[in-house]
């Protein structure tokens, strides 16, 4: 009988931990997140279920190719709950990635979220690269052609580059509403205010004169154009 309550205790425990390690479930149909409120809570207050309209739950745009013609050849259509208020406390975003020739979303990871990428059109290489392990940090990389589908877990850093000489696009899954980014070479190099170089030169083992001129860099982020609230329209 002990040995009962004991399993059935630790699966409780590990139900439990499951369901805390994502996006709360929501306790109704929907609740449109409400910009104006002046409630802070974890997300949005809802809006008020007299005043949604089907547009809080529509966004157009996704067709549409962005601009690649920045540093790294890439840009990301964002759909989170910053921009889709009826996302809010479903648990879910996407994104659209659009990489011109050799374009590159570069190493980041997203703290809240795992991610799925599927691509539509072009040839990209990527991978993540695991916690640290008894054998280093092991790298999980893959050519991907049109149609093919790869899995970055959650928190961990990852990466996409177009390894064809034409434009490439992919969409992108989250089980998040607000998946967060943290791109690694911005928040190593170009955090505010910055980390002392003498600690980042001993981190990654390279001359202060060096770390200095990284943190001297304008750090490119291919998705804070999109990151604000947008009124779609009808």
């Amino acid at each position: 009988m002990a040995a009962r309550i004991t399993l059935i205790a630790a699966l409780l425990a590990l139900a439990s931990s499951h369901a805390l390690a994502f996006d709360p479930s929501p306790l109704q149909d929907f609740c449109v997140a409400d910009y104006d409120s002046n409630v802070f809570v974890n997300g949005f207050a809802c809006k008020k279920a007299k005043d949604v309209t089907a547009d809080d739950f529509y966004f157009t745009g996704l067709d549409k190719p962005a601009s690649t013609a920045n540093e790294l050849g890439a840009n990301i259509t964002l759909v989170n709950v910053e921009r889709l208020p009826g996302l809010n406390s479903l648990g879910v975003a996407m994104s659209r990635i659009d990489y011109a020739p050799f374009g590159l979303n570069p190493p980041h990871s997203h703290p809240r979220s795992s991610e799925i990428l599927h691509v539509a059109e072009g040839t990209l290489y990527a991978g993540f690269v695991t916690s640290n392990t008894e054998n280093g940090n092991l790298l999980f990389a893959k050519k991907l052609q049109k149609g093919d589908a790869f899995v970055f877990p959650r928190g961990l850093i990852h990466f996409q580059f177009n390894i064809g000489d034409t434009d490439a696009v992919a969409f992108a899954t989250f089980g998040s509403q607000s998946p967060g980014l943290v791109t690694t070479a911005n928040a190593l190099f170009g955090s505010k205010p910055p980390i002392a170089d003498y600690i980042l030169a001993q981190a990654v083992q390279l001359s202060k004169t060096t770390v200095g001129w990284l943190q001297q860099q304008q750090w490119l982020d291919i998705s804070q154009e999109y990151r604000q609230r947008l009124v779609q329209a009808n």
